[in-house]
């Protein structure tokens, strides 16, 4: 295998080596963990058992019953012997960090281990093949019992979504930074957010980038075979691996990619209507009206689905409380709704007058929301920053409309958001997918819905 941070050439026409990649796990002052089978660093053998790691001064020291048997500030641990035999154990990781169901679990990862210093912690990361990756990944994503074309689009969509990524990070020199463009004033505050700040490691663990949770995610042979049926296949437009993006529900309509990151058009990330037909084709959610409309409405489409042996294939289990994603309510007092946005922005916008939509992406997103209070009038966006804004977590879409009632002269007392999708929306709907699997899609139709203009290609072989 060969390290994408070393030099990984991205012509897909000339790659044939699967990558291996950095997945960074956890950062804490203290991490214990548990080996399983023989590992070793350099000459070193570590036999399996409980150990633990920390920093001292500049460097690292991994213990093994309160005897130091490492010290280095840069440390891998390669399985030894058969290396699908050995896995090691993490406790305490966080999942869905800032989510609503954010919690902590044990993981078990194959591969390498490798221990580095972060802002004077010590930092996990998980060296790994691919392909390997992978097999997690939609395993984390989903339920491993989902229908076997679903799965495989999955693992198209993950596979390319994960070398865009990487060949960006490693030609970022070559890219343009739009943010300069969107600077911070008095009357408003546009940010998006990606994922730049992995600078030691190619990808995180958690849903900023991925669901990645190693081996105990693996439960199923159809999610390993979904992954093997397709390895090193890859969306592609043109010369370019495709920028691949999916949400957990787009509501309906899909949305732009440039209205949720930076002013970039992907011609296979616009909007989709997820259905079959073009009864749909006249709608235009940028319109207020029409918006208004469409997210009061149930509309056929693949992702309003309510069957739980559907959602259950999209839904892990700490995702399955959550039932109402594809038309939802949330409902603030006047002091809730005051108090958040005070405590989410930093901005005491006083009593709050009106929300207003300034502008709306192709499935109803909103882009730009403008905040009228007593003390302050601003807008924001884009559509994340105001999920951030007006959730203790994140709001499940900016796709909302908003109803007021109980005044007090010019002052709502009550502020009902009707909303619709879960996620960003951008390329494949998760739900959607999921159902046009079960009625008979295979993953190349599935894929050519949502990627409209993109192409299969396989690009390495395993």
């Amino acid at each position: 295998m060969i390290r994408l941070s070393e030099g990984l050439n991205f012509n897909y026409n000339v790659m044939n080596t699967e990558p291996e990649i950095d997945v960074g796990i956890i950062c804490d002052e203290v991490i214990n963990f548990k080996l399983k089978g023989d590992f070793v660093y350099g000459e070193l053998k570590l036999p399996e058992g409980t150990y633990s790691v920390s920093i001292n001064s500049d460097s690292i020291k991994i213990f093994s019953d309160d005897e130091c048997v490492i010290e280095h500030e840069d440390i891998l641990l390669q399985p030894g012997g058969i290396a699908k035999d050995s896995y090691f154990e993490l406790q305490n990781v966080t999942i869905g960090i800032g989510f609503h169901w954010e919690q902590k679990e044990s993981q078990r990862f194959s591969g390498a281990l490798r221990f580095i210093i972060e802002e004077g912690k010590v930092r996990v990361i998980n060296r790994i093949g691919l392909e390997a990756y992978l097999k997690s990944v939609i395993s984390s994503e989903m339920n491993a019992a989902s229908s076997k074309e679903f799965l495989k689009a999955h693992a198209v969509i993950s596979r390319s979504w994960l070398l865009a990524q990487l060949k960006n990070k490693i030609n970022e020199s070559d890219s343009t930074d739009y943010k300069h463009l969107y600077p911070d004033s008095e009357d408003e505050i546009i940010r998006w957010y990606d994922r730049e700040e992995h600078m030691n490691f190619d990808v995180c663990a958690d849903d900023h980038c991925q669901r990645y949770q190693g081996i105990s995610r693996i439960h199923r042979a159809e999610a390993i075979n979904a992954v093997e049926e397709t390895s090193g296949v890859v969306l592609v437009e043109g010369d370019k691996i495709c920028d691949a993006r999916f949400s957990k529900c787009c509501g309906g309509v899909t949305e732009n990619f440039e209205n949720v990151w930076e002013p970039v058009r992907h011609k296979y990330l616009t909007k989709v209507f997820d259905a079959t037909g073009d009864a749909l084709m006249c709608i235009d959610l940028r319109n207020e009206n029409e918006a208004n409309t469409w997210i009061r409405s149930s509309p056929q489409v693949f992702c309003n689905e309510t069957n739980p042996a559907v959602l259950k294939q999209v839904l892990p289990d700490f995702d399955k409380a959550t039932v109402d994603f594809f038309r939802w309510e949330k409902v603030f007092t006047q002091i809730e709704l005051a108090e958040l946005l005070k405590k989410r922005s930093g901005i005491d916008f006083g009593e709050i007058i009106k929300l207003e939509p300034v502008q709306r992406g192709h499935s109803g997103r909103i882009i730009k929301l403008k905040i009228y209070g007593t003390r302050r009038t601003l807008t924001v966006g884009k559509e994340l920053e105001i999920r951030k804004w007006l959730s203790e977590t994140h709001l499940y879409s900016s796709a909302f409309v908003i109803d007021y009632s109980n005044f007090i002269g010019e002052i709502p007392q009550k502020i009902k958001l009707t909303g619709a999708g879960w996620g960003h929306g951008v390329g494949l709907c998760q739900i959607g997918a999921a159902v046009m699997g079960e009625q008979g899609y295979s993953f190349k139709q599935i894929l050519m819905h949502y990627f409209q203009g993109a192409s299969l290609k396989k690009i390495y072989i395993v």
